[in-house]
């Protein structure tokens, strides 16, 4: 699943090119995946608007229009966002084709089909739960380490569970969140209360680390990500454990391994990163 970084990047690879562009017509090949309003309402009132800006909130890419519509695209698992001119290859998997005024698309493919697209006023955004219940960013003035020593002391969970929980901060995944606590030498299987102040200033560094690294590099493709050039990131190639095990961990040499937490595949350093 596209995290924090990869949206991004999706988001400064699109933001010049359609700012400033008018939809000038919506061809809708899976209407399922519009959640919000009805697939036919969804055409009707962004045809013809004006794209004034690309934003980003977490993982929800938001397309602001001069009819103060918001759209509102979760890629998900599988989905990419991505600009194409009349000569380029169109990838089969396309759902949504935006045609632009200026002759080029937006569109949007999705080999899984599990992403979704939303169509709303801007002060209705609340109805996207996820989005309105977010929490503070990495990297953003929000996200302090107070506010981090707050959530995790007062959590009896897993630290790995708090730190993919959006609620409590946006944008991380699972990528990400296995990189973290490796760079700060935590056990994902650890209480997050059971860190002390010390633990948690590492790991805030590193959160805040992980995030821009991943941004530098375009983000992580493994599989199915592309930004909106249709260019793979290269952070997969700077990754600490994910997607590691068996793997010697670069500091100590101890193989990589993997196990279920919070419902995830977890990839760490048993011998970095202790359970006690």
């Amino acid at each position: 699943m596209p995290e924090m970084p990869e949206v991004e990047t999706v988001r400064r690879t699109l933001a010049e090119k359609l700012t400033g562009c008018s939809i000038r017509h919506v061809d809708i090949k899976l209407p399922r995946l519009i959640k919000w309003p009805s697939a036919n309402e969804f055409q009707a009132i962004i045809t013809g608007k004006r794209i004034l800006a690309l934003t980003r909130r977490g993982k929800y890419l938001l397309l602001h229009l001069d009819n103060d519509i918001v759209v509102i695209i979760h890629l998900r698992m599988t989905g990419r966002l991505y600009y194409t001119t009349k000569n380029d290859k169109i990838d089969k998997f396309t759902r949504i084709v935006f045609e632009l005024s200026n002759g080029d698309s937006l569109l949007y493919a999705d080999t899984r089909t599990l992403g979704t697209l939303y169509a709303m006023p801007s002060e209705e955004l609340w109805r996207i739960s996820g989005l309105f219940s977010m929490g503070p960013e990495p990297l953003s003035d929000e996200f302090t380490e107070v506010y981090l020593v707050n959530v995790l002391k007062k959590s009896k969970s897993k630290v790995k569970a708090v730190l993919l929980n959006q609620k409590y901060i946006g944008g991380l995944g699972n990528i990400y969140v296995d990189e973290c606590l490796a760079i700060a030498g935590i056990h994902p299987e650890r209480t997050a209360a059971s860190l002390n102040n010390l633990e948690i200033t590492k790991l805030y560094g590193a959160i805040n680390q992980v995030i821009a690294d991943g941004i530098e590099h375009g983000g992580t493709t493994f599989r199915d990500y592309r930004d909106g050039d249709g260019k793979s990131g290269t952070h997969q190639h700077f990754l600490q454990v994910y997607g590691r095990k068996g793997l010697p961990c670069y500091r100590c040499g101890t193989p990589i391994a993997k196990a279920e937490v919070a419902g995830r595949g977890t990839h760490f350093c048993p011998q970095c990163q202790h359970k006690e």
